[in-house]
C-alpha cells in the first residue's frame, strides 16, 4: 500500500517552512511521497490570494522541483467554491485505490479541528499528522500522529509583508521562488 502525505494550504507564496515540514514528515513516517495541495478557497479564512492560481501553482512547482518525493496535487484548484477536506479526501481515495493518506496539519489547524466539516467521518478515512507551530498547542480529542519539526517562524503573510515593504526574502523561500516573484513583479515587488 502506498503511503501519501497531503500538505494543503494557500501556498501564497510557498516558503521553506512548508518544505521543512514536508521533508520531516516524509522521513519520520516513512511515507512514499508528499503531495502539496493548493486550495481554491479555504473555508476557515476569507479568500485573499494575493496572486493568480496559475502563479501560485508555478511557485509551488518551483519550490518542490528538487525533491523527488514531492508532488503537486491540483484537485482543489480544479474545483469551484470552498475546499472542504472531507470531500477532497473522498475524491482522492476513490481515485487512488490501495493508498493510505496522511493529512498534515500545523498546530493552528489542530486547535481548529472541532470546527472542520464532517470531522468525525474524516478521521475515519484519513490519518492526521500534527506538527508544532510557534504559539499553538497540539493537544486534540481526535486521533493524531505527531512529528517533531524544527519550529521556524516563517509564514506566507510575513513574506508578503516583507515584499510590500521592500525587504529581503532571501533564505525564507527557495531561490527559484524568489526569482519568479521578482521576475513577475508579484506581491508588490
Amino acid at each position: 500500500m502506498k503511503r501519501i502525505g497531503i500538505l494543503g494550504g494557500t501556498f501564497d507564496p510557498p516558503h521553506l517552512g512548508h518544505l521543512i515540514i514536508a521533508n520531516e514528515v516524509l522521513a519520520a513516517q516513512s511515507l512514499n511521497e508528499i503531495w502539496f495541495m493548493p486550495n481554491q478557497e479555504p473555508p476557515h479564512k476569507k479568500k485573499l490570494n494575493a496572486i493568480s492560481d496559475e502563479d501560485r501553482l508555478n511557485l509551488l512547482k518551483l519550490a518542490i522541483r528538487n525533491h523527488p518525493n514531492f508532488k503537486v496535487e491540483q484537485i482543489e484548484l480544479e474545483r469551484e467554491g470552498p475546499s472542504y477536506t472531507y470531500e477532497t479526501m473522498e475524491l482522492l481515495i476513490e481515485k487512488h485505490a490501495n493508498t493510505q493518506f496522511y493529512f498534515i496539519i500545523g498546530a493552528d489547524m489542530i486547535e481548529y479541528l472541532p470546527k472542520w466539516r464532517h470531522i468525525d467521518q474524516l478521521v475515519e478515512i484519513v490519518q492526521f499528522i500534527g506538527v508544532q507551530r510557534p504559539a499553538y498547542r497540539t493537544e486534540s480529542i481526535y486521533p493524531l500522529l505527531y512529528v517533531d519539526v524544527p519550529e521556524i517562524e516563517i509564514s506566507s503573510s510575513l513574506i508578503r509583508s516583507r515584499l510590500r515593504e521592500g525587504k529581503t526574502i532571501r533564505y525564507l523561500v527557495p531561490d527559484s521562488v524568489r526569482d519568479y516573484i521578482e521576475e513577475k513583479c508579484l506581491y508588490g515587488t
